[in-house]
Protein backbone atom coordinates (compact mmCIF):
# COMPACT_ATOMS: atom_id res chain seq x y z
CA UNK A 1 0.00 0.00 0.00
CA UNK A 2 1.23 3.28 -0.86
CA UNK A 3 1.71 6.39 2.11
CA UNK A 4 -1.10 8.60 1.96
CA UNK A 5 0.39 11.35 0.65
CA UNK A 6 1.97 9.75 -2.35
CA UNK A 7 1.60 12.27 -5.10
CA UNK A 8 1.08 9.65 -7.70
CA UNK A 9 -1.94 8.35 -5.90
CA UNK A 10 -4.66 9.70 -8.43
CA UNK A 11 -6.64 10.18 -5.44
CA UNK A 12 -5.01 12.32 -3.90
CA UNK A 13 -5.44 16.05 -4.86
CA UNK A 14 -3.18 17.94 -6.33
CA UNK A 15 -3.01 20.49 -3.11
CA UNK A 16 -1.96 17.15 -1.36
CA UNK A 17 -4.24 16.16 1.85
CA UNK A 18 -3.01 18.90 3.45
CA UNK A 19 -5.06 21.70 2.23
CA UNK A 20 -7.14 19.28 -0.64
CA UNK A 21 -9.91 21.01 -3.41
CA UNK A 22 -12.89 19.26 -2.33
CA UNK A 23 -14.90 20.57 -4.94
CA UNK A 24 -13.41 19.01 -8.14
CA UNK A 25 -14.06 15.41 -9.38
CA UNK A 26 -15.69 12.48 -7.22
CA UNK A 27 -15.03 12.99 -3.40
CA UNK A 28 -15.30 9.72 -2.27
CA UNK A 29 -11.70 8.92 -3.06
CA UNK A 30 -10.14 11.86 -1.59
CA UNK A 31 -12.97 11.69 1.58
CA UNK A 32 -11.74 7.97 2.08
CA UNK A 33 -8.19 9.16 1.96
CA UNK A 34 -9.22 11.74 4.29
CA UNK A 35 -11.13 9.63 6.79
CA UNK A 36 -8.45 7.23 6.51
CA UNK A 37 -5.74 10.12 7.61
CA UNK A 38 -7.81 11.77 10.00
CA UNK A 39 -10.50 9.03 11.60
CA UNK A 40 -8.56 7.71 14.07
CA UNK A 41 -6.87 10.78 16.03
CA UNK A 42 -10.20 12.42 15.61
CA UNK A 43 -12.30 9.92 17.38
CA UNK A 44 -9.37 9.32 20.37
CA UNK A 45 -10.25 12.92 21.52
CA UNK A 46 -13.60 12.86 21.18
CA UNK A 47 -14.17 9.69 23.13
CA UNK A 48 -11.44 11.30 25.87
CA UNK A 49 -15.01 14.45 25.72
CA UNK A 50 -17.64 12.24 25.58
CA UNK A 51 -16.61 8.78 25.76
CA UNK A 52 -16.19 5.70 23.20
CA UNK A 53 -19.78 5.30 21.90
CA UNK A 54 -20.57 8.84 21.10
CA UNK A 55 -16.87 9.76 19.83
CA UNK A 56 -18.27 6.65 16.66
CA UNK A 57 -21.16 8.70 16.34
CA UNK A 58 -19.44 11.73 16.27
CA UNK A 59 -16.95 10.76 13.77
CA UNK A 60 -19.12 9.80 11.30
CA UNK A 61 -21.19 12.64 11.85
CA UNK A 62 -18.27 14.84 11.39
CA UNK A 63 -17.03 13.64 8.16
CA UNK A 64 -20.54 13.42 6.96
CA UNK A 65 -21.08 17.22 7.71
CA UNK A 66 -17.55 18.00 5.88
CA UNK A 67 -18.68 15.72 2.74
CA UNK A 68 -22.12 17.96 2.97
CA UNK A 69 -20.49 21.20 3.51
CA UNK A 70 -16.98 21.03 1.35
CA UNK A 71 -17.81 23.61 -1.05
CA UNK A 72 -17.19 25.95 2.45
CA UNK A 73 -14.05 24.42 2.98
CA UNK A 74 -11.74 27.23 1.82
CA UNK A 75 -8.02 25.84 1.24
CA UNK A 76 -6.43 28.99 1.09
CA UNK A 77 -7.67 29.88 4.46
CA UNK A 78 -6.30 26.90 6.33
CA UNK A 79 -5.93 23.42 6.73
CA UNK A 80 -8.37 20.66 6.52
CA UNK A 81 -7.52 18.68 9.53
CA UNK A 82 -8.26 22.29 11.90
CA UNK A 83 -11.53 22.36 9.40
CA UNK A 84 -12.74 19.24 10.44
CA UNK A 85 -11.77 19.64 13.89
CA UNK A 86 -14.31 22.52 13.63
CA UNK A 87 -16.62 20.96 12.79
CA UNK A 88 -16.17 18.18 15.15
CA UNK A 89 -16.27 20.85 17.82
CA UNK A 90 -19.55 22.52 16.74
CA UNK A 91 -21.36 18.59 17.05
CA UNK A 92 -19.81 18.12 20.09
CA UNK A 93 -21.20 21.48 21.73
CA UNK A 94 -24.62 19.33 21.28
CA UNK A 95 -23.12 16.99 23.77
CA UNK A 96 -21.71 19.45 26.53
CA UNK A 97 -24.23 19.15 29.06
CA UNK A 98 -23.71 15.83 29.25
CA UNK A 99 -20.16 15.96 29.76
CA UNK A 100 -20.32 18.53 32.32
CA UNK A 101 -22.74 16.02 34.46
CA UNK A 102 -20.48 13.73 33.86
CA UNK A 103 -17.52 16.01 35.19
CA UNK A 104 -19.58 17.53 38.16
CA UNK A 105 -20.11 13.51 39.00
CA UNK A 106 -16.66 12.65 38.76
CA UNK A 107 -15.80 16.14 40.76
CA UNK A 108 -18.54 14.89 43.58
CA UNK A 109 -16.52 11.77 44.23
CA UNK A 110 -13.25 13.83 45.23
CA UNK A 111 -15.30 14.52 48.17
CA UNK A 112 -16.42 10.99 49.33
CA UNK A 113 -14.57 8.72 51.59
CA UNK A 114 -12.29 5.59 49.11
CA UNK A 115 -12.88 2.59 50.51
CA UNK A 116 -9.70 0.85 50.17
CA UNK A 117 -8.91 -2.88 51.09
CA UNK A 118 -6.30 -3.55 53.01
CA UNK A 119 -3.49 -5.66 51.55
CA UNK A 120 -0.02 -6.06 51.17
CA UNK A 121 0.07 -4.21 48.10
CA UNK A 122 1.82 -0.69 48.06
CA UNK A 123 0.40 0.54 44.88
CA UNK A 124 -2.99 1.12 46.67
CA UNK A 125 -2.25 4.69 48.44
CA UNK A 126 -1.10 6.09 45.24
CA UNK A 127 -3.81 4.57 42.89
CA UNK A 128 -6.31 6.72 45.69
CA UNK A 129 -4.29 9.59 45.45
CA UNK A 130 -4.61 9.77 41.65
CA UNK A 131 -8.22 9.08 41.86
CA UNK A 132 -8.42 11.91 43.86
CA UNK A 133 -6.68 14.28 41.76
CA UNK A 134 -8.27 13.03 38.77
CA UNK A 135 -11.33 13.84 40.26
CA UNK A 136 -10.36 17.53 41.08
CA UNK A 137 -9.17 18.17 37.89
CA UNK A 138 -12.37 16.82 36.41
CA UNK A 139 -14.39 18.96 38.64
CA UNK A 140 -11.94 21.92 37.61
CA UNK A 141 -12.24 21.20 34.15
CA UNK A 142 -16.03 21.22 34.33
CA UNK A 143 -16.09 24.69 35.92
CA UNK A 144 -14.61 26.18 32.96
CA UNK A 145 -16.41 27.87 29.86
CA UNK A 146 -17.35 26.14 27.30
CA UNK A 147 -14.70 28.33 24.81
CA UNK A 148 -12.25 27.76 27.74
CA UNK A 149 -12.65 23.81 27.96
CA UNK A 150 -12.73 23.58 24.02
CA UNK A 151 -9.24 25.79 23.80
CA UNK A 152 -7.79 23.38 26.33
CA UNK A 153 -9.01 20.19 25.51
CA UNK A 154 -8.31 20.78 21.57
CA UNK A 155 -4.56 21.74 22.51
CA UNK A 156 -4.03 19.20 25.13
CA UNK A 157 -6.16 16.26 24.21
CA UNK A 158 -6.61 16.52 20.27
CA UNK A 159 -2.91 17.91 19.70
CA UNK A 160 -3.68 20.97 17.72
CA UNK A 161 -1.63 23.61 17.47
CA UNK A 162 -2.73 27.24 18.76
CA UNK A 163 -2.33 28.41 15.22
CA UNK A 164 -5.28 25.26 13.84
CA UNK A 165 -7.33 25.89 17.21
CA UNK A 166 -7.52 29.12 16.16
CA UNK A 167 -8.57 27.96 12.34
CA UNK A 168 -11.10 25.67 14.15
CA UNK A 169 -12.31 27.42 15.83
CA UNK A 170 -13.03 30.86 14.67
CA UNK A 171 -11.18 32.82 16.34
CA UNK A 172 -7.42 35.02 16.26
CA UNK A 173 -4.72 33.07 17.74
CA UNK A 174 -3.91 35.38 20.42
CA UNK A 175 -7.05 34.76 21.71
CA UNK A 176 -6.56 31.13 21.66
CA UNK A 177 -3.17 32.25 23.22
CA UNK A 178 -4.83 34.23 26.01
CA UNK A 179 -7.24 31.64 26.47
CA UNK A 180 -4.52 28.82 27.42
CA UNK A 181 -2.83 31.39 29.72
CA UNK A 182 -6.06 32.30 31.66
CA UNK A 183 -7.18 28.38 31.74
CA UNK A 184 -3.44 26.86 32.64
CA UNK A 185 -3.78 29.59 35.51
CA UNK A 186 -7.02 28.45 36.51
CA UNK A 187 -6.34 24.66 37.18
CA UNK A 188 -2.72 25.69 38.87
CA UNK A 189 -4.56 27.46 41.38
CA UNK A 190 -6.96 24.92 41.36
CA UNK A 191 -4.63 21.98 41.89
CA UNK A 192 -4.43 20.27 45.07
CA UNK A 193 -1.29 21.54 47.08
CA UNK A 194 1.96 19.09 47.69
CA UNK A 195 1.52 19.52 51.33
CA UNK A 196 -1.79 18.32 51.76
CA UNK A 197 -1.45 14.72 51.86
CA UNK A 198 -1.82 12.72 55.16
CA UNK A 199 1.27 11.00 55.13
Amino acid sequence: MQPLTDASDPAVPAMGLDRPDLTSGDPAPVFGLLFDRHAAALHRYLARRVGTETAHDLVGETFLTALRQRETYRPDTGTFRAWLYGIATNLLRHHVRTEVRGLNATARLAGRDEHVAHGPDSHVPAAVDAQRKAALLAGALADLSEADRDTLLLVSWAGLEPAEVAEALGIPQGTVRSRLHRVRRQLRASAPKGGDRDD
